[in-house]
This record gives C-alpha cells, structure tokens and sequence, in this order.
C-alpha cells in the first residue's frame, strides 16, 4: 500500500511539472519575465548584503572605469557605480510595485461604481477626463513641486495620474457586464448593490486589471527615473537610476560608464515589465488564447 501511495503521489507531481512545462511552452514571455522580476527583486532585498553602502565617498578613485574592483566604474564622487544600481533597483521596484497597486485599488473601487450608478457616472468621469487632461510628467511635476521631495510623495505623484486610466478601464467593463441577464436577474431577486459588485462584476474586471497593472508599473518606473533627472524625485542623496544619469550626464564624455549601467538596467526593467504584461494579455483574453493553441 505505502509503494502504491507513493507511485500515486510521484504521478500526481510528474503530472504538474508535466502542465508547468506545456504552460511555459505556450506562454514563454510570462515565464521568462517572471524570472527576470524575480531575480530583480531578489537582488533589490538583499542590496545591504550584497554591496557596500552606496552613500560611501572615496575621491581617490573618482571616475575610475570598471574592472575587476569596481564592475560598474565609479563616479565623480568615488562612489560604486555597481552599488548604486543595485541599490537603485530597490527604487525602481518600491515606485512600479507602489503605484501599479494603489492606481489599480483605487481606479478599482472608483470604476465599479461610477460605471454601475450613473449619476456618479456623470460626475466623476469628468473628473477623470480633467486629470486625464493633463499630461503625466507635468501633473507629477507640479505635485512634487508642492509636497516636495522623497519616495513617498513621487509615489503619490505617479498614482494620481494614473488612476483615471484603470478607472475607464473599469468603468468600460462594467457597462458592458451590467447589461447581461444574470446581472438582471441578481436585480429583480433583491440583491444589494455591495453583493452584485463583488460577486457579479468583479470578478470580470481582474483579468484585464492585471495586463493593466503591469504598463502602470512600467509607466511609473519611467516617469520616476524622469522626475529624479530633473531633479524633481526622490533626494539627490537616494541613489536611484534616474538620480545615477543626472549626475553622469556632465561627465559623459570621459565616464560613459556613470550613464550606461544604469540606463541599461531601467530598459531591461521595463522591456520586462511590458513582455509579461504582453504574455498576461495573451493568455487571459479567450480569444486570444483560443488562436495559440
């Protein structure tokens, strides 16, 4: 009994390994940009015990190129340019995960019930059609210029620009969904309004507001590298990427090291970021999914 028990439950894990292997066959972009998020956020907890504090100055070995001491080169400071990449992934991560979050809770909550009530409706899209209005880096700009200047308020900064977004999103899925007959039925029974969001409407809105939250991440590491090289984002003294090529960009010419890391690493995190919202789309949205099988 105890080897059959065994031979049951060696199966049943051969048979799950066998449908993580036709999963990553058929989608090989969420696969692949999973592990490279996974393993940047891996490097981005463990930055303390990785590297050395990045704040560190040493201008005995200023605008050194890379080599074996120091991978990356260093500053016009003497600082790693190795260490402060890694320590700004940390950054680049706590905005893009930050803002993708609160922008999809709140687009969330906000779209569910200005698409089901329509007076709410009325009122608060326009609202979203005035921030909408505004382009992002400007509203961020001016927001930073207000609350001043620290991770927390670019956070802020970026989420306010990016709710209306989720919020259509939402609002234009529930339109649709509030017209179908079990929604109707769930009316004509008596069934609060609370109830009928949760269990009759929200559920078709995750699939989408997934794929969305990956471009709001991607969006806001951009929009936050922006804001650090205009010397509108997170403290001069926090090295974050953006905060790395502002400070690289007059030495360009000699150090081209002091800008390409650290570019290189924002692209890489986008271009991910993008590649498994891509893969999500493909594989959450039925008819698209039904054409790659």
């Amino acid at each position: 009994m105890a080897v059959a028990t065994g031979d049951i439950a060696l199966t049943g894990e051969q048979s799950r390994f066998d449908r993580f292997l036709e999963f990553a066959r058929r989608n090989p972009t969420i696969i692949i940009g999973m592990a490279i998020l996974i393993f940047m956020g891996i490097v981005a907890l463990l930055a303390p015990y990785l590297v050395n504090d990045p704040r560190t100055l040493n201008p005995i070995n200023r605008l050194k190129p890379p080599s074996a001491e120091f991978w990356f080169g260093t500053d016009h400071l003497g600082r790693s340019v190795f260490d402060r990449t890694v320590y700004g992934t940390r950054i680049s991560m706590a905005v893009g995960l930050s803002v993708a979050i609160l922008s999809t809770v709140i687009g969330l909550a906000i779209g569910l019930v200005a698409g089901y009530i329509r007076i709410v409706d009325a009122i608060v899209m326009r609202i979203m059609d005035g921030l909408m209005a505004i382009p992002s880096i400007l509203l961020a700009i001016a927001m930073m210029a207000l609350f001043g200047s620290s991770v927390e308020n670019v956070i802020i900064a970026i989420t306010v620009p990016e709710v209306p977004r989720v919020v259509r999103l939402v609002r234009a899925v529930v339109l649709t969904i509030r017209e179908q007959p079990y929604v109707e039925a769930a009316v004509s029974v008596g069934t609060k309004l609370p109830k009928i969001l949760y269990r009759h409407i929200l559920p078709n809105t995750v699939a989408p507001l997934i794929v969305q939250a990956t471009y709001v991440c991607a969006s806001a590491v951009i929009i936050e590298a922006f804001l650090s090289f205009l010397g509108a984002g997170t403290p001069p003294e926090i090295p974050s990427w953006g905060n790395m090529v502002s400070e690289g960009r007059v030495y360009f010419q000699i150090t081209p090291w002091m800008i390409l890391f650290p570019c290189a690493c924002l692209s890489i995190m986008v271009l991910t970021v993008n590649v498994l919202g891509d893969g999500l789309r493909d594989t959450l949205d039925p008819r698209i999914a039904r054409r790659m099988r």
